[in-house]
């Protein structure tokens, strides 16, 4: 296992407010071995050429409990932006389990992302977190069909296995739901994948679905996107050069009708669909009276 230098692993959010209210920005792992042909941090702005090698920060969680100490202002950590918390190395390395472990002694909060089942071995540290702040788990789920997961995800495990996932996650008490992004043009953006995707996430016991209708691409990802599209989606690639040129964001043709299919399917569920909803209902059990708040 590779490892590099690092000097701190909290940095400040610069967006709250977009991602679910989280305060801070965590990543023990720099690159992913999930090899989803979509992801933006392939771009070549992040100056990682040799994304798909996992890579571990030296000293992290030593550099973490510094951080921790030295942040006044206690808040909610979010992890898995860059890199994937639960890839395949963390099962040996249990970094991040020991990470859940100083947030927990610190009393700060955590909102991870990821595609990893692995997630669920760490129940134990997320319900130390949830005594005394907010806890989120969003799971990517782009796809509710693993034969065309593994074209698009090839080495993530499996949708199926993911849902299951969740299910043990809701049975824990824990607060958590889908990240039902990126739905890619042309390939995963219709109204059956919605409709499946929202199906399975209600019978898993998720709490939300919080969606994209399309993609970001530039510089570095765009190249490797493409290729991927003509190894495994003929034809694919003209559609989007017609389509979206050179552009950064690359929003379903059909946006408005999904997301008319998609918030209908949502409130029939009962599940959440909005980002502010969301981060409203995670948090709500750690906000103080409205009589207090007054003062």
């Amino acid at each position: 296992m590779q490892t590099i230098p690092a000097k701190h692993l909290i940095t400040r959010s610069k967006y709250p407010n977009a991602w679910f209210g989280t305060d801070y920005n965590m990543n023990i792992y720099r690159g992913c071995s999930h090899g989803c042909i979509y992801c933006d941090s392939r771009s070549a702005c992040y100056q990682n050429p040799d994304f798909d090698t996992i890579k571990v920060k030296q000293d992290a969680l030593k550099i973490l409990h510094t951080d921790l100490r030295r942040i006044k202002k206690r808040g909610v950590i979010a992890t898995g932006a860059m890199s994937d918390p639960y890839n395949p190395a963390e099962s040996t390395l249990k970094l991040t389990r020991g990470a859940l472990k100083c947030i927990a002694e610190s009393g700060f909060g955590v909102a991870i992302a990821t595609k990893g089942t692995l997630v669920t071995r760490d129940i134990d540290c997320l319900k130390a977190v949830i005594q005394h702040a907010p806890v989120l788990v969003k799971m990517t789920i782009t796809t509710a069909d693993d034969e065309l997961a593994r074209k698009i995800e090839p080495n993530a495990p499996p949708p199926s296995e993911r849902f299951i996932a969740i299910k043990t996650l809701s049975e824990a008490g824990i607060f958590c739901g889908v990240l039902m992004m990126p739905l890619l043009p042309f390939i995963n953006d219709t109204k059956a994948n919605i409709l499946s995707i929202v199906a399975n996430a209600k019978r898993a016991g998720a709490r939300f679905v919080s969606p994209s209708f399309g993609l970001t691409l530039r510089e570095g990802n765009r190249e490797y996107f493409y290729d991927q599209l003509d190894r495994s989606f003929s034809g694919i690639k003209a559609q989007y050069v017609k389509h979206y040129g050179n552009r950064y964001v690359c929003d379903s043709p059909n946006a408005h009708a999904l997301w008319q299919t998609f918030h209908t399917s949502c409130d029939k569920s009962g599940l959440l669909c909005h980002n502010a909803d969301i981060t409203a209902a995670y948090k709500a059990p750690y906000e103080p009276p409205e009589q207090y708040r007054l003062f």
